[in-house]
């Protein structure tokens, strides 16, 4: 690595969400060919085990890292509020919702979580169910909010195109490139809520949609796309989803 690139890695690593990110990134690529290699054909079936247990690992470290991210999680939901500097009600909608299935997501994980761990006498499989319920309503909104977003900024940049000639020819093209980063940014955040919520359904209990087909390797997939655009994000300083 040069040394810009170590310094960049240590920044991203300095940061408990930059961390967070690429150890899901490293979690995701470990199932990723972890899969690969233990499926038939894949050639390398005890490789991909040790893969696939790094991931299990890691996503551990990860669930165990959520139990402190309850505070983090309202004060982002208190500072939205209602959504007051929103134009559109249907964006508001869309985000106070999802603040609230994020905010009762983590609870819900939690009780989980302690209950595979023996710390409570309860049934985990019920509140892991919960749990990925509202992380799904939530990846789905996020997707939603996006779209809709992406809908406006459509409408708006065709009505400053209509205006430009009451406008300088590089303010026009400014504002052009502002509307065209903003709409990549929600883009990219389509794509990676969908792709957690594929996976999200794949862990749904039987006989929800595609619950449990996915591969190994595909389950990988999905996270990855989803954790490299999250890096990427981050790296613009772009404000990515909330990725269990």
């Amino acid at each position: 690595l040069s040394m810009w690139g170590m310094e960049s890695v240590a920044n991203v690593l300095e940061s408990y969400r930059g961390r967070d990110r690429l150890v899901r990134t490293v979690c995701y690529s470990s199932r990723l060919l972890g899969g690969l290699l233990t499926a038939p054909g894949g050639g390398h079936p005890e490789l991909g085990r040790r893969l696939l247990l790094v991931a299990q690992e890691l996503s551990n470290c990860r669930a165990a890292l959520r139990l402190f991210d309850d505070l983090s999680m309202y004060l982002y939901s208190r500072g939205y509020g209602l959504g007051g500097t929103e134009e559109d009600a249907i964006v508001r909608l869309l985000s106070i919702t999802g603040n609230v299935a994020d905010q009762l997501y983590y609870p819900c994980e939690h009780l989980a979580w302690a209950a595979d761990y023996g710390i409570l006498n309860i049934n985990s499989d019920k509140w892991w169910t919960l749990s990925n319920s509202l992380w799904s309503l939530s990846l789905a909104l996020g997707a939603l909010r996006s779209f809709r977003v992406v809908q406006l900024l459509k409408t708006e940049l065709k009505g400053s195109q209509n205006k430009a000639y009451l406008k300088t020819e590089e303010s026009n093209n400014m504002s052009r490139r502002a509307y065209q980063i903003r709409m990549r940014v929600e883009t990219l955040n389509i794509i990676s809520c969908l792709a957690d919520l594929a996976n999200a359904v794949h862990w749904m209990p039987p006989g929800v949609l595609w619950a449990g087909r996915f591969p190994e390797w595909l389950v990988g997939l999905m996270g990855t796309v989803s954790s490299v655009i999250g890096l990427y994000q981050m790296a613009c300083g772009s404000c990515g989803t909330k990725d269990p």
